[in-house]
């Protein structure tokens, strides 16, 4: 596979490039790939969660998708630095796992192993020692690949929060708990809300000359976030704000393809956004070719990321929400989260 060469020292895929040929008109449209999660009520996501019924499902999940995408749901882009690879691996039906490889020494760590198939074929064709499993949350499409690659790599450590019963768990991780993995050092971060234990890790790009990298799992998506299975709104929009303290230049890896969902939900809450109408543009291209839309940057999602924008006075009049008499800031913008919430649940039922 070639490798992306970000210009300068930021690696982004602009907005506009790649948009519809002209005359051509963009009709939204909400077929959408499977998501494991979509039937859930608080039955069915404590049998997912929390029993064997769950990894049954998963392995179904598993073997629908191996036989659907033999290739992979989507055509990754890997990304180069000097010095590291990062290499998106599309498994299941729209989930992302990612190898983080140190060039200089071929160690490399693995994001949410969901396929270990699809994984151990990325690492025999890269030629690399897997060192390290990152899980982000405890659900299966994002850890059951651990057992079956700790049996195939006998010094891979597996870090995740002890808050979330991660399969195989080696090394729990507190929060702003830094790990090496050969040149590459990675920082978790807590952020609850998905599961209680949630966790996003986040690539230092310093000594390679490029941005940070933000493994977000299921906290943060292009154009979306994660629902709060066992959190509130405020959890969740305290978690939220963690990531987007790590700046705008931050690049976001995402834990699914949802991009064209995403964005054709949110051209329904703002109708005047040129730079979403832009980007749904260019999603529309990306898809229509199986291209993954991954990554894009902390900054571009404040642009046209609806769960980013809470504090926008044009989402919340779209909303007919206004802030009380008294009203603490961050209650209204919670309340803000909640209703986009709602709405983009409602439209992904219909």
């Amino acid at each position: 596979q070639s490798c992306h060469q970000p210009a300068g020292q930021r690696a982004r895929q602009e907005p506009g490039s790649g948009g519809l040929p002209e005359g051509v008109e963009y009709i939204p449209t909400r077929k959408k790939g499977k998501n494991p999660m979509k039937p859930v009520g608080v039955a069915w996501y404590s049998l997912y969660a929390r029993t064997r019924l769950g990894y049954l499902f998963y392995q179904r999940q598993v073997k629908k998708a191996r036989e659907r995408y033999p290739h992979g749901h989507s055509v990754p882009q890997p990304y180069c630095f000097p010095g590291v690879k990062i290499l998106p691996i599309p498994v299941l039906s729209n989930n992302y796992s990612y190898l983080v490889i140190d060039t200089g020494s071929g160690q490399a760590a693995v994001i949410d192993p969901s396929d270990p198939l699809a994984v151990q074929a990325a690492i025999e064709e890269e030629g690399v020692m897997l060192e390290a499993i990152f899980c982000t949350h405890k659900h299966w499409d994002h850890s059951g690949g651990n057992e079956a690659l700790c049996q195939k790599h006998n010094s891979c450590r597996v870090y995740g929060s002890a808050l979330d019963a991660i399969p195989q768990l080696t090394n729990p991780l507190a929060d702003r708990e830094k790990v090496s993995v050969g040149c590459l050092t990675f920082e978790a971060l807590a952020t609850p809300g998905h599961t209680v234990g949630h966790m996003v890790y986040v690539l230092d790009g310093a000594p390679f000359g490029s941005p940070p990298c933000l493994f977000s799992g299921d906290l943060l998506f292009l154009a979306g976030c994660g629902r709060p299975f066992e959190g509130s709104p405020e959890t969740m929009l305290a978690s939220l704000d963690v990531a987007m303290g790590l700046g705008e230049d931050t690049l976001l890896w995402p834990g699914h393809e949802y991009a064209l969902e995403c964005l054709t939900f949110a051209s329904l809450l703002e109708l005047d956004n040129s730079a979403l109408e832009q980007k749904l543009q260019w999603a529309v291209q990306q898809r229509q070719e199986k291209r993954s839309t991954c990554p894009s940057t902390l900054g571009e999602e404040q642009t046209y990321n609806p769960f980013l924008r809470t504090h926008r006075p044009e989402l919340q009049e779209a909303l007919g929400l206004w802030q009380g008499t008294g009203e603490d800031p961050d209650a209204f913008r919670a309340r803000v989260l909640k209703e986009v919430r709602r709405r983009k649940d409602l439209y992904q039922a219909t």
